[in-house]
């Protein structure tokens, strides 16, 4: 039986954030997520039902050629890899966007795959389910205090970069709170590959 997926919309725009900001891709948001974080701004209510054939319909009305696979949450959709699969024999290059709690079933599909692990539930990140290894890992400044946490997940998820990311909440970004909690990271580790500063460039200039 063919899976289906719940989605909340497919879209384009520019890519946000981390080593590919300001990339144009067509953004596949799927319904639904297993945290609950207080301050997530994204809308993931469901608002469709679809096989993959509809998916791959829907993103060639899009120009781009870059797909990126967001949410919500992605890997708790069943039959993602099948999804996968069907994009990249049509040709697109395929992104995954994952809160890192479950690791997809086969990462090897993925051209690129941006891990932001959450630290209000570090407590789920267990080894034997997790993600181990990505492109990039993405953690939002919930505080200046969460360097344990960042340190942790830096060692447990191998990846080419490290990005700070700042809090929005209430219409607010908080920037010098992730630079402040980027300034103690990159203090305690001198000489490694620093932690960077990924600031929502889409928010910046107005764009979904």
């Amino acid at each position: 039986m063919s899976s289906t997926y719940r989605l909340h919309a497919i879209f384009s725009s520019l890519q946000g954030e981390g080593r590919n900001v300001g990339r144009p891709a067509t953004f596949v948001r799927f319904a639904t997520c297993n945290l609950k974080c207080a301050w997530c701004d994204t809308n993931k209510t469901e608002r469709m039902v679809v096989s993959a054939g509809d998916i791959l319909r829907a993103v060639g009305r899009h120009s781009s050629r870059s797909v990126i696979l967001t949410g919500g949450e992605p890997t708790i959709q069943p039959g993602l890899s099948d999804l996968v699969r069907a994009l990249k024999d049509a040709g697109y290059w395929v992104a995954l966007e994952t809160n890192g709690i479950h690791a997809p079933h086969n990462p090897e599909l993925f051209d690129y795959i941006s891990v932001s692990p959450k630290s209000d539930y570090s407590a789920r990140y267990l080894d034997t389910a997790m993600i181990h290894a990505a492109n990039e890992v993405r953690i939002v400044a919930v505080t200046d205090e969460i360097v344990a946490f960042c340190r942790n997940m830096r060692e447990r998820i191998k990846a080419t970069d490290y990005y700070i990311s700042p809090l929005e909440r209430d219409g607010r970004i908080h920037y010098r709170r992730a630079l402040n909690l980027l300034v103690k990271l990159n203090k305690l580790s001198p000489g490694v590959h620093p932690w960077s500063l990924s600031i929502q460039m889409h928010k910046v200039i107005g764009v979904r």
